[in-house]
């Protein structure tokens, strides 16, 4: 059975994924770059996360970050365990969000972060009292500005031959890579890396189209030091080889 309580260290590597279950993550120390279902927030101490089962989301933590991280039963175990605060609860975990503690509330997760968590019986009834008293939790603004999209754009079209990097892009947006992906992930259905790939390809279309470059050319500015992968690449992308782009282009023009 898994824990209810844990705590957890957290570094730069970025931890990107969902899981049935919602969880809480509170944070205890440093600072935890936290995005959930496209909106980003930092987890500091006094502040703590609600990530609702299913709900996709990205983490990281670039000088580390220390938290206790109340991941919840499934089943009827929130009905089952908080009585009378069961409704506010299933309330709480069902909205994405960053939330602050009082000084009560602060006291009690410091609390629970130094005591024997290990012990089942000790992580449940904890698990329980936490809950509880989150009911008057103060709910604190998200980020959900859209990403800078002509000025990425720009880099990846100014470098486009070099390699690129997720933290590259993270730089021109102002964000960290955590967040960077998160946002990707829900504003366009991809990933940074795909979203560099299919800039990189696009370009090299428009050079097919519009010049009389060498298609080994083309892809080296564009990144591919393989003429065959970048062949490939450009196949996946639109169904058709470097050459019979270039062919479909000039039947166009005459």
């Amino acid at each position: 059975m898994r824990p209810i309580l844990t705590l957890r260290h957290y570094t730069h590597d970025l931890i990107v994924h969902s899981h049935d279950h919602a969880q809480l993550v509170f944070g205890l120390s440093g600072a935890l770059d936290f995005e959930v279902e496209g909106c980003g927030s930092q987890v500091r101490q006094q502040s703590f996360v609600v990530v609702p089962g299913g709900a996709r989301h990205a983490c990281g933590s670039p000088d580390g970050s220390r938290c206790l991280v109340l991941d919840v039963p499934e089943g009827p175990w929130v009905a089952d365990s908080l009585g009378d605060h069961a409704d506010a609860s299933r309330r709480l975990l069902e909205r994405p969000g960053r939330l602050t503690l009082d000084s009560g509330q602060s006291q009690l997760v410091s609390w629970l972060a130094n005591s024997p968590i290990g012990d089942p019986l000790i992580a449940r009834q904890g698990a329980v009292l936490l809950l509880a008293s989150l009911n008057s939790a103060r709910p604190a603004e998200l980020a959900a500005r859209r990403l800078p999209y002509a000025a990425l754009d720009a880099h990846i079209e100014q470098y486009a031959a070099y390699p690129l990097q997720v933290a590259d892009l993270a730089r021109v947006a102002g964000l960290s890579s955590a967040r960077l992906h998160a946002r990707f992930v829900a504003e366009c259905g991809q990933t940074p890396m795909d979203y560099i790939r299919s800039r990189r390809l696009h370009k090299a279309a428009g050079l097919l189209r519009d010049t009389a470059l060498p298609i080994g050319e083309i892809a080296s500015r564009v990144g591919y030091s393989s003429q065959s992968a970048f062949a490939a690449a450009m196949l996946r992308e639109f169904g058709a080889s470097p050459g019979n782009l270039r062919r479909e282009a000039g039947d166009k023009g005459r």
